[in-house]
């Protein structure tokens, strides 16, 4: 059974930077696209970005076009997010996910292996 574990949140300042790592262990998760979510407190999951298995094509929401971007490492199991310019609107528990296919998406119905999530919180 794959395992994934997210790291790296934490409490910033707005405008501040932080940077996710997702460490995948148990299965061959290289190739499988990859995915980050998350999901503030009274509100739905919601699609962050994704990437495909060999990191050549990536997808991210228009709320963090331009502040975030999602790489990986599969000689190191791990997905990256690096977030800059963070608002407090990006406060939320954020989900590292794996498909069991290759292409990208936003539906994270089509998503089968998801970490326990990492806080981040941002401070106006």
């Amino acid at each position: 059974q794959g395992q994934l574990v997210e790291s790296g949140g934490g409490l910033v300042q707005a405008g501040g930077s932080l940077r996710l790592s997702c460490a995948a262990s148990g299965r061959p998760f290289s190739r499988r696209a990859m995915g980050w979510f998350r999901q503030a407190p009274g509100k739905e999951r919601e699609f962050v970005a994704a990437i495909t298995w060999n990191g050549g094509n990536t997808l991210h929401a228009d709320t963090v076009k331009g502040r975030f971007t999602i790489s990986r490492d599969n000689a190191k199991n791990t997905v990256f997010l690096q977030m800059n310019s963070l608002k407090p609107e990006d406060t939320a528990v954020y989900y590292c996910a794996a498909r069991t296919s290759v292409g990208l998406t936003d539906n994270a119905d089509t998503y089968h292996y998801w970490g326990q999530g990492t806080q981040v919180t941002v401070s106006s």
